[in-house]
């Protein structure tokens, strides 16, 4: 009776300790978890953040060119700076949104004026009066547009 006793008490031991080593690996899981979550979070735009450091030095480097010699060297600077800003944005996921001559479409384009217009069918983009931008299919932020609208009576 002493020895099933004993051995009763040895499995209990032993189930406990399995039990505290069980609690102690799900707490650190729990804790490297949580790490590398708020890592994540910290971090995910580092590769965004890296192409727009170049896209910073570039701008840096036209604004000093254009300041000695005005004139094309800016205009140049400032479309390879905007080249390289869109190029940024493709690896980031990030799509212009540039509507115009398209249909107009409210859950991407944002009406600022409604112009009579014989030219366009109704509910054209006429013109983008600032570019929306998406980031991987999520709008970021719609186009500003003048829509076009059916022209009202001649009034001749």
């Amino acid at each position: 009776m002493a020895a099933a006793l004993a051995a009763a008490e040895a499995k209990a031991a032993d189930n406990r300790n399995s039990y505290l080593r069980a609690v102690a690996e799900l707490d650190n899981f729990r804790k490297r978890s949580e790490r590398e979550i708020e890592n994540a979070r910290k971090f995910a735009i580092e590769r965004f953040a890296q192409e727009l450091v170049t896209v910073g030095d570039a701008l840096e480097a036209g604004i000093n060119a254009g300041a000695t010699t005005p004139g094309p060297a800016l205009l140049e600077g400032a479309q390879a700076t905007l080249r390289q800003l869109h190029r940024a944005f493709d690896k980031g996921g990030i799509k212009l949104i540039d509507p115009a001559g398209q249909p107009f479409d409210p859950e991407w384009h944002e009406a600022m004026v409604a112009q009579e217009s014989r030219e366009h069918p109704p509910n054209t983009v006429l013109s983008v009066i600032q570019k929306g931008y998406s980031l991987n299919g999520r709008l970021l932020r719609p186009a500003r547009v003048i829509v076009s609208k059916a022209p009202s009576g001649d009034g001749n």
